[in-house]
């Protein structure tokens, strides 16, 4: 399966842990797609910075827009105010942290 890696950036005042974002981002997915949507989008966690609250998610190539769709979808994380922005989306982690610049 080809993948997309998207660059995520958390827009709060609060901060959060990377286990509070992945569970936020999985629910927003079950939320508008189900399970088997879910199941379908191969969303996979590879990395998120607290302090910059920027993260990277890898999915499938054809799910790339159910992904943002959910992402789109967040207003809260752990019943905090909070919204998730895609900034970038690439082919390779390489390219990606170099056109995001992180």
């Amino acid at each position: 399966m080809r993948r997309r890696y998207l660059a995520l950036h958390v827009d709060s005042a609060e901060s959060f842990g990377s286990s509070e974002l992945m569970n936020a981002v999985w629910n927003a997915v079950m939320k508008l797609y189900g399970e088997y949507g879910a199941s379908q989008t191969g969303l996979r966690f590879i990395s998120y910075d607290p302090q910059e609250r920027f993260g990277i998610v890898r999915v499938g190539h054809r799910n790339v827009d159910m992904v943002r769709a959910s992402l789109a979808s967040i207003t809260n994380i752990e019943g905090r105010p909070a919204t998730v922005h895609v900034l970038r989306v690439s082919g390779t982690i390489k390219a990606l942290r170099k056109k995001t610049g992180l």
